[in-house]
């Protein structure tokens, strides 16, 4: 449902908004993005279902509530970047965004530690997405 809320926003804003935009050297191409989001959200949906499967506890809940919250972020990012045309508000949501799949990372590393494993992926993706967003922003600002 993220990876659905996220392309709404995407797809629309490519051409012409995202391919005008003045883009860093190490931006990948386009084609890039898709792949690398349809691995990231598999690993995503794995880690989520190996903390889901265990006992309720307020560990659990909590690792639970963090995971929900950088999903909701990571939707969000696509709407606040693409959806309102604006890498300033991509970068107020993303450096939170960042912070909360490091939390989730721990929270779920206390639980399961394969499940947290599945999330270093999304969170050094994440780490060069911010990186990405922040330069295009200053790129294009």
């Amino acid at each position: 449902m993220a990876s659905f809320a996220a392309q709404v926003a995407t797809y629309p804003n490519l051409v012409p908004w995202h391919a005008g935009l003045i883009k860093p050297p190490f931006n990948p191409p386009d084609w890039v993005f898709g792949p690398v989001w349809t691995a990231l959200y598999s690993l995503i949906a794995y880690a989520v279902w190996r903390i889901m499967r265990l006992p309720s506890s307020p560990a659990r809940s909590r690792a639970l509530m963090l995971f929900f919250v950088q999903l909701a972020l990571n939707a969000a990012w696509s709407w606040m970047f693409f959806g309102a045309n604006s890498p300033a508000l991509g970068l107020i949501n993303i450096v939170p965004q960042l912070a909360v799949i490091l939390a989730t990372i721990v929270a779920f590393y206390r639980l399961d530690r394969v499940a947290a494993l599945c999330l270093v992926p999304l969170a050094a993706w994440v780490t060069f997405a911010s990186l990405l967003n922040f330069e295009i922003w200053r790129l294009n600002g």
